[in-house]
C-alpha cells in the first residue's frame, strides 16, 4: 500500500505540472513526533491551478484517535498506522470545478487472537462552481467503471454515500454533484479491497485532469471570479465543520499545515446572498446541490449543458 500511495502521488503531480507549468510546486518531507511522517506538496499561482495539494501521510501512534473510534469503539485505545494520499485543487477559473480524491488505509493493534484489524477508505468528489451537466455525467460514468469490476452494486453503494458525507446540513445542500464514498471497508479481503482502491485512485488521475484541461479556457468575468469565491466559503465550511478527515488528522495530532492543505486560498462569505432568479449562479442551486441519478437522468428542459 505505501509504495502504491509513494508512486500515485508522483504521477498526479507530474500530471499536474505538465498541464500548468506556470504553479509554483513546494514539497516539504516532514516527521511527526509520535511516530511516522509523510510528503506534503502544494502547487501554488498558476494560471491554471490557484492551489492544489498533493499529501502522502504514513503515520504510527500509540493509541487510535476518536474520529476513527466512531465507528468502532472496540478498538479505542489500540496502536494504529495510517496511510494515505490527499488530493485537493481548487482551479483559478471559476468554470474549472474544484475536485477532490483520497485513498487511504489503517490498521489497528491486533485483536484478541494478536491478529491486526484492517480497513480502507477513500474516494473521489466533484465541486463545480459554474456546472456541467455533461461533465458531471461524465465523472458519474467513470465512478461506475471503476466499481464495476469489484461488484455489481459498488457504485450505487458509494454513489449514495458520497451524497450523504458530502453535505452540508446547516446549509441543506451537497457540497457538489458527488462521486465515490467508502470507509471502514475490509470485505471481500485484502487483495480485493486493495485493488478496488487503487482503481479508484488511478481512476481520479485519468479523469480529473482531463476535465481541468478542457475548462481551462473559458473566458471569466469579475462577476464569476465573485461567485467562485463566494461558494469557496462553502468548501471551507465542510472542511473545517464536518470532514472526517481533518478531525483525524488534528485529533492524531498530525501536520496542521498538511492538514488544512485542502482549504482554498481565498474565500468569501457575503450576508444573507441569493443568486437572482434564473441566472446561472441559481441554476447551480436549482439543478446540482442535491443529489441526482447522473448516469439515468435526463438533462432537465430548459438546461444548458454548461450553466454559463
Amino acid at each position: 500500500m505505501r509504495e502504491y500511495l509513494a508512486d500515485l502521488q508522483d504521477r498526479l503531480l507530474k500530471r499536474f505540472s505538465g498541464i500548468d507549468a506556470t504553479a509554483v510546486l513546494r514539497r516539504d518531507t516532514w516527521d511527526r513526533p509520535g511516530g511516522g511522517g509523510g510528503v506534503s506538496a502544494v502547487l501554488e499561482g498558476g494560471d491554471l491551478i490557484e492551489k492544489g495539494g498533493v499529501n502522502f501521510s504514513d503515520v504510527r501512534g500509540a493509541e487510535l484517535p476518536p474520529a476513527a473510534t466512531r465507528r468502532r469503539p472496540q478498538l479505542a485505545g489500540r496502536p494504529f498506522r495510517a496511510m494515505g494520499v490527499s488530493v485537493v485543487v481548487h482551479p483559478s477559473n471559476p468554470f474549472a470545478p474544484t475536485a477532490h480524491m483520497n485513498v487511504r488505509y489503517f490498521e489497528a493493534g491486533g485483536d484478541g487472537d494478536g491478529a491486526p484489524v484492517f480497513w480502507f477508505g477513500g474516494g473521489f468528489d466533484l465541486t463545480p462552481i459554474y456546472p456541467s451537466w455533461t461533465d458531471a455525467v461524465a465523472w458519474h460514468r467513470a465512478a461506475a467503471e471503476a466499481c464495476a469490476p469489484h461488484g455489481h452494486d459498488l457504485y450505487a453503494r458509494y454513489k449514495a454515500e458520497c451524497d450523504r458525507y458530502f453535505f452540508l446540513p446547516h446549509r441543506n445542500e451537497t457540497r457538489g454533484v458527488g462521486g465515490l464514498f467508502f470507509d471502514d471497508v475490509n470485505e471481500p479481503d485484502f487483495d480485493g479491497t486493495f485493488a478496488f482502491t487503487r482503481a479508484t485512485g488511478d481512476t481520479f488521475t485519468r479523469i480529473y485532469p482531463a476535465l481541468l484541461e478542457r475548462r481551462a479556457g473559458d473566458p471569466h468575468t469579475d462577476r464569476h471570479r465573485r461567485f467562485q469565491l463566494y461558494r469557496r466559503g462553502r468548501y471551507a465550511e465542510f472542511n473545517l465543520l464536518h470532514d472526517r478527515g481533518t478531525l483525524f488528522g488534528l485529533q492524531s495530532g498530525g501536520r496542521t499545515e498538511s492538514i488544512l492543505m485542502s482549504l482554498p486560498p481565498l474565500a468569501r462569505w457575503d450576508y444573507n446572498w441569493t443568486p437572482e432568479q434564473g441566472s446561472h449562479e441559481d441554476a447551480l442551486y436549482r439543478y446540482f446541490l442535491h443529489p441526482r441519478e447522473w448516469l439515468t437522468e435526463e438533462r432537465p428542459a430548459g438546461l444548458p449543458d454548461a450553466a454559463w
